[in-house]
Parts: C-alpha cells; structure tokens; sequence
C-alpha cells in the first residue's frame, strides 16, 4: 500500500484557503491547517466589540473554515516575530503598513518549519496569480516560495497549471490535472467552485482580513510610532488602534474616544493603564488619555470629552478624571466647540 501522504494549509479564513484545503482533501490527502496570529486580523475582533456590527457572525473564520472542512487548525501566536516583517519589511509596504510579500514568505517559512517538526510532506496556499497586487503575482510566487526555503513544497492548487509543476504533482502524490488554472481579481471561478463542493456560507473580501491594509488604521499605527518615538508595539496597542475616535491635541498625549457603548464597555478594560474621563452631568462616552498630559492638557481633554457627550450645547459639563491609581477628581469645564477643533487633530 502506498503512504498517506500529509499537507498543511495555511487557513486565513476566506474562500481561498478553503478551496485549496478542499481540493487537496479531495485526492485523498490528509489535510489539517494551520493559522498564524499576528495580531491584525480583522475578523472576530472589531464585530465583536462594536454595537452597531452586532448583526454580522462573531465567528473566528478559520476556525470555522477547519469546521466545514472537517479537518484539524492549529493556531499559532507569531506577534512577537512577527514584528520584524511589520517594521523592517525586505519587499516593503503596499499601499498603506501591509508587509504582504514578506508576510507571505514568513507565514509560508513558519509552514515550512511546522511540516518539518511533525512529519507532514508540504504545504498549500489559497493564492492566485494577479488577485493580490503585491505578493500575488506571476514574478512573486516563485520568490516567496525561495525566500520561505519551502522551494517545491509549496503548492497552489486553486493556479497550479499556470506554475511550473511542485514535488507533489512531480512525485505523483497529488494529480495536477485536478488542479486548477485561475488567474486575476475577478471572485467568480472561485464562487462555481465553491458552488461545486457545495460551500453555500463563506468569508466575502474585503480588502484583505489584515488591519494593514487599512488607511485609518495604518495613520493611527504611525502616529503611535511617532509618539513614542520608535517602532516596537505591544498587543495592547495593536489592540486599541482598532478601536474608539483618536484624536491627538498635542505630541505628548492623545484621547481614545469610544464611539458607542459597545467600545465603551471595551475600553473600559483599560482604565488601569490610562488616565481615564467621563462626563458625570451629562450621559457620555468613556475616554482614555494616553501619553503624559500637563495640568493644561487635561483641562482640554475634559473639554473634548465635554464635546462627544449630551451635555455638549450646555455651558457647562462636569467631567470626572479617574488617575491610573483609581484617585479621582472632577472638573466643570465649556464643551470644545466642533470648528475649535483642527482637522490635524483627528488621527
């Protein structure tokens, strides 16, 4: 009898990933998958903090994806080496903080490393030539795959014709006529093929499920950067870029506004960490206060706080201002007037 032979996938949580799995699962390979968190992923964190996202599936989709598969995920924490690809990336950014080709080679290299320490004979990708501007294209694959030391044991079942065949295929392992050929941005190939295994419920893109790829979040990511005058995070800070109005009065210190009462209830979480405001004559949001403020400063961040409030036609608002020790203390001050407000400020 001929061996089992054994793949991993990498498993993001979309469509892709899931067809690649699934066509492999179908020649008879045991299939389970792997999902490496950085710390960015968008799905499963800001629908479940949020209010108003209420609506949409507070759903881990890769984990989820395993389900519908049947197959086993390992989760893996990389935030910390994952690090250096976000702040010192070989390939550079795409539009915005995405380190996509060097993400890629290192989410790919990790694979290598996994499949070496538990007995499984390569690795597969969800990827398609021409759908990712940056680390998915025809002069990109063949780099990822050097770069990641995974060579030929990297495969990419959903544009496998359209690649120099992989040791899987060469070894007859896998049959490439099997494969498939699917080339550019267009989801619809992808939409028949999942029609054809009977997928009905699936991840819909948008714009990647990788915070990186955001304007707004990227901005907030710099200005944290600048503040602190160097480059590290933390998960806390990863964390809190994706929540809350921020808003930056001066250099040495920011407001996280909680937008609505789910955020809110969030941010609260933090109060231990940061000098913390609320409105206590009118109903407000939570505020938190990061940097070193002067006496000046937190005079201003209670009339901000004052503004996002009810009480922010009154002439007057009550702010409580709760220190990181948990002392408090309570300023009357005049809600900053909207047009007060620089553009420069919001982050």
């Amino acid at each position: 009898m001929s061996k089992q032979r054994k793949a991993v996938a990498l498993i993001s949580g979309g469509l892709d990933s899931m067809l690649a799995a699934k066509t492999i699962l179908e020649q008879g390979i045991h299939v389970e998958g792997i999902n490496f968190f950085t710390g960015f992923c968008v799905e499963g964190h800001t629908h479940a903090i949020r209010d108003k996202d209420r609506a949409k599936p507070k759903r881990n989709n890769s984990l989820w994806v395993a389900e519908q598969l049947g197959i086993r995920l390992h989760i893996v924490d990389v935030i910390e080496e994952y690090k250096n690809v976000l702040i010192n990336p070989k390939h550079g950014y795409g539009a915005h903080l995405n380190p996509c080709l060097d993400c890629k080679i290192f989410m790919v290299n990790k694979a290598k490393q996994w499949i070496a320490e538990n007995g499984f004979d390569f690795i597969i990708t969800g990827e398609v030539i021409g759908q990712r501007p940056m680390s998915q294209r025809k002069a990109t694959m063949p780099i990822v795959a050097k770069e990641s030391g995974a060579d030929d044991l990297l495969l990419r079942p959903l544009c496998a014709k359209n690649l120099p065949p992989t040791l899987p295929e060469r070894e007859g392992w896998v049959d490439r006529e099997k494969l498939y050929d699917i080339t550019g941005r267009s989801r619809k190939p992808q939409m028949a093929l999942a029609q054809q295994y009977g997928f009905t419920d699936y991840s819909q893109p948008a714009g990647g499920c990788c915070f990186l790829t955001d304007k707004n979040y990227s901005a907030k990511l710099v200005d944290l950067w600048q503040a602190q005058g160097h480059k590290n995070y933390e998960l806390d800070d990863v964390m809190l870029l994706k929540v809350g109005r921020h808003i930056r009065p001066g250099k040495n210190f920011k407001l996280i506004v909680a937008r609505e009462e789910g955020e809110g209830r969030f941010l609260k979480g933090y109060q231990k960490d940061f000098i913390s405001m609320s409105s206590s004559s009118h109903p407000g949001p939570l505020v938190l206060i990061d940097g070193s403020p002067s006496a000046e400063d937190l005079t201003l961040a209670a009339r901000i706080t004052a503004r996002y409030g009810q009480g922010r036609e009154a002439d007057q608002v009550d702010v409580d201002i709760i220190d990181k020790n948990g002392s408090q203390r309570s300023v009357r001050v005049a809600p900053m007037a909207p047009d007060a407000m620089p553009e420069e400020w919001f982050i």
